[in-house]
This record gives C-alpha cells, structure tokens and sequence, in this order.
C-alpha cells in the first residue's frame, strides 16, 4: 500500500462546488484507503495499492467524471516527489521576497521543448516562469487578479491540462504528507 497526494482541477472554482466529505467518499467509493483532503480545493491524500500512476490518475479522472458530471484533470504525485517539489526557489530571493504570489502547477507530463520555449517567452514584468520536470512555477509580482497568465493561458500554452496550487499549500501537504 503506498501513499499518494492528488491534485485535482476544477473542484470548487468556475462554479463547481464539492463538498470535501462527499469527495472523500467518492474516492473511498474507488476503494482508496485512508482517504482525506486538504483544504475545498480538490487535495486529496490517499493510500493505493496501484504502482502505474498515469494509470491512477486515469481511473480518478474517470469516476468523477462520471459521479460529477464534468472533466476533472487529476495529477498524482508521490510523498517523495511532493516533498521535492515543495523545496524548489527557481527564483532569485530579493525577487521571491517581493513577489505578491508564488504558484506551482501541476502537469500529467513534462512540456515539450517547444511548449516550454513559448511558456517561457510569456515571462515579463509581472509573471516569471521556470519549469521543472511535471511542474511549472509561476512566480507573479503582483496580485494574479493584475496578471494576464492564468492556468486557461497555461493550459493552451502547454496544450496540456494543469491546475495550479499556491506554493504555500504544497509547503503544508509537503509537511503533513510529504517524506521525511
């Protein structure tokens, strides 16, 4: 049995709202074990038997399509990879600190050359990319609601579904979930 953190797209925000015990008994509905969430944003810590994550990830994506009604992305990543990813300053410090929001998104599979070149030409005076294997860090010198990015321009960027999570929340799940 083995630990696993999903991240989900789409619950709670654009008018979908879940509610975190009826999520959990949809995944325990899937037989997950030791099933709980982390904050209404679509965290959800499970234990699986599965060892094929993009298998996993598959079969998650799938029930709640059909229990919910609508697509939910879903990215799965390990207690060892959230905890690296949580470590990760692609950014200079004075930057970092000055920065309004700090957020990492989530990717099924790491962009191609070609989709990083062009997310990476979008870095200007607001918004500073860096990626990272599954993982983009977007670092917004401002607040996101004054940034043009957001994961719809993420997501046609990359031509690949994603859904971000502030830096601060991966830090805590890294904490509570995270290896040690």
């Amino acid at each position: 049995m083995s630990r696993y953190i999903a991240f989900l797209r789409a619950i709670n925000v654009g008018g979908h709202t879940v509610k975190m015990d009826y999520l959990r008994q949809l995944f325990e509905a899937m037989d997950f074990t030791r099933v709980e969430t982390f904050i209404a944003s679509g965290n959800v810590i499970l234990d699986s038997n599965a060892t094929n994550l993009t298998t996993l990830e598959k079969k998650i994506a799938k029930h709640l399509h059909k229990e919910l009604g609508y697509e939910v992305a879903t990215f799965i990543r390990t207690p060892i990879e959230l905890a690296a990813i949580s470590t990760v300053q692609p950014f200079p410090k004075a930057t970092f600190e000055a920065a309004a929001a700090f957020n990492i998104a989530f990717l099924a599979e790491p962009p191609s050359p070609a989709a990083t070149a062009k997310l990476l030409a979008l870095k200007n005076d607001i918004d500073d990319f860096h990626v990272q294997g599954r993982e983009v860090y977007w670092l917004c010198r401002v607040k996101q609601s004054e940034s043009k990015f957001s994961n719809v321009v993420l997501e046609k960027t990359l031509g690949q579904a994603a859904t971000f999570r502030g830096a601060k929340t991966i830090v805590k799940l890294a904490e509570l979930h995270g290896a040690k």
